[in-house]
């Protein structure tokens, strides 16, 4: 019974659509592929789609690329699969009023999971992106809100008022210059996708637009 996920690739499941605020879209993400079980990316905004997950062998371990994607839905989650969540440890207290963290991320490195941890500061003090290798050698990169697709077809990144980091961001879309994906998969979204296949020149082409869309001036000492 998993018609309630689209099934995306051979080992890569997306949860239903979630419209947090109007005009932002978001979805979780399931790969089958781990060593340990299955992986979620992100995560849900409801419990509806729980039993399709948990036929398709339930959750090992959830990443949350920031604290934007923390919710209630974390403790469920944690309850019903007894997964253990990943997120940013520089963000550990906000994201603990929703579930306890198990596994801080601070430094970049591959995990057990097959998961590259790829921290990523300037959307958020403790943004990080994640890289696997999927079925079929593809790569996917989960790209968090450090750079998303937008409603006018570009592509561009965020500075929250009073936390964003222009400098950090900048540093991080460089980091992300250094990387070969294949498919890259924001958080939050505009436009009708948050699921990009890419090669080299389209994903040259979006780090560019991201960086051109990082402000001049830096906005973390706003309030």
């Amino acid at each position: 019974m998993t018609d309630t996920l689209t099934r995306l690739r051979p080992d890569l499941f997306q949860t239903r659509t979630d419209s947090p605020f109007p005009g932002l879209t978001t979805h979780a993400y399931l790969w089958t592929g781990g060593p340990n079980g299955n992986v979620l990316f992100y995560s849900t905004a409801s419990d509806a789609e729980f039993d399709a997950i948990a036929e398709l062998g339930g959750v090992a371990d959830q990443y949350l690329s920031h604290l934007d994607e923390a919710g209630p839905m974390l403790g469920q989650i944690a309850r019903r699969f007894r997964s253990r969540l990943h997120a940013p440890a520089a963000e550990s207290a906000e994201i603990a009023r929703h579930a306890a963290i198990d596994v801080p991320l601070s430094a970049r490195g591959v995990d057990a999971n097959g998961v590259d941890v790829i921290p990523t500061p300037g959307h958020s003090p403790g943004s990080c992106c994640f890289l696997v290798h999927g079925a079929g050698g593809v790569t996917y990169l989960f790209t968090g809100d450090t750079v998303f697709p937008t409603e006018r077809g570009t592509w561009s990144t965020f500075l929250p008022p009073g936390r964003g980091d222009a400098d950090a961001l900048r540093s991080s879309l460089a980091v992300l210059t250094t990387l070969e994906p294949d498919v890259v998969i924001a958080s939050a979204f505009g436009g009708p996708a948050a699921v990009h296949a890419v090669d080299a020149e389209s994903w040259s082409q979006i780090l560019a637009e991201a960086m051109a869309s990082v402000p001049s001036v830096d906005v973390s000492a706003r309030s």
